[in-house]
């Protein structure tokens, strides 16, 4: 199941709505109590954090997070070096420019600002 569809069906349950027929649940129903509400609402804005997470990963570049190598280390100072701008070296890497430039810090390259 979706997140999408799985957030819009508890949204509905947490309304006190039957998410299949529209209707309103009767108050003595279990989705009309105050705890369960809660509940629901709380599981509503997990799976929206989460959803939001999926995004975000979805949008890093693909070497974003992994474990860096010495010849990868080796590649990124000889392009700084050699006047190659940080965007472009992070493009080059497949990494985030804020992932270059703490490797940059950590050779020495640039100061941690």
């Amino acid at each position: 199941m979706e997140i999408e569809k799985a957030i819009s069906i508890i949204k509905a349950l947490s309304e006190g709505i039957d998410p299949y027929t529209g209707e309103q649940y009767s108050p003595e129903s279990p989705y009309q109590m105050p705890d369960t509400v809660r509940a629901l609402h709380m599981a509503v804005m997990v799976l929206e954090k989460h959803q939001k997470t999926n995004l975000r990963q979805q949008d890093l570049p693909r070497s974003a997070g992994k474990p860096w190598n010495d010849d990868e280390d080796k590649h990124l100072i000889e392009a700084y070096d050699t006047g190659t701008p940080i965007k472009e070296i992070s493009e080059l890497h497949d990494r985030t420019v804020g992932a270059i430039r703490s490797r940059l810090v950590k050779h020495g390259r640039i100061k941690n600002s």
